[in-house]
């Protein structure tokens, strides 16, 4: 009589999934999120020289490395994904662009009152990377003079 007792009184499994830890998490996460998204420094401020050229205008985005007045590289193979790299990862990088599609355009971006050196070396070190064409990027003049 006990046994049939026991049974009798046995406990029912619950299959219930208990979420509000999982909400909790996730509410958390995407505070931490909120706060940290504004903080990210998507772009390099580069002062560009000013110029009377055409624009181009390009179906992809292009590569654009970015030469600040320090002399530091940034490539941004993405539109807004900015990138601090150094010269062997700047070469390797673009040498795979290049392998994969020849036809990628590439500019350099470098500050106006940076040296001028840094925009050559930048340019040298695009040329040993395999990029045949390089453009130089600059912000139209407003005045309209030459």
């Amino acid at each position: 009589m006990s046994v049939r007792a026991r049974r009798g009184k046995r406990r029912k499994l619950k299959n219930e999934i208990n979420v509000v830890p999982y909400i909790d998490v996730m509410l958390v996460l995407l505070i931490i999120f909120m706060v940290t998204a504004p903080l990210m420094n998507l772009g390099v401020d580069v002062q560009l020289p000013e110029s009377n050229a055409k624009s181009i205008t390009e179906q992809k985005d292009p590569v654009v490395v970015s030469v600040d007045s320090s002399g530091n590289y940034f490539l941004a193979i993405e539109a807004g994904n900015n990138e601090a790299v150094d010269e062997e990862t700047l070469a390797a990088r673009v040498r795979a662009l290049v392998a994969n599609n020849s036809d990628v355009a590439v500019y350099v971006a470098a500050d106006g009152a940076g040296a001028y050196q840094n925009v050559m070396d930048a340019m040298v070190l695009l040329q040993r990377a395999g990029v045949e064409r390089v453009g130089l990027m600059s912000n139209p003049r407003q005045d309209g003079a030459p």
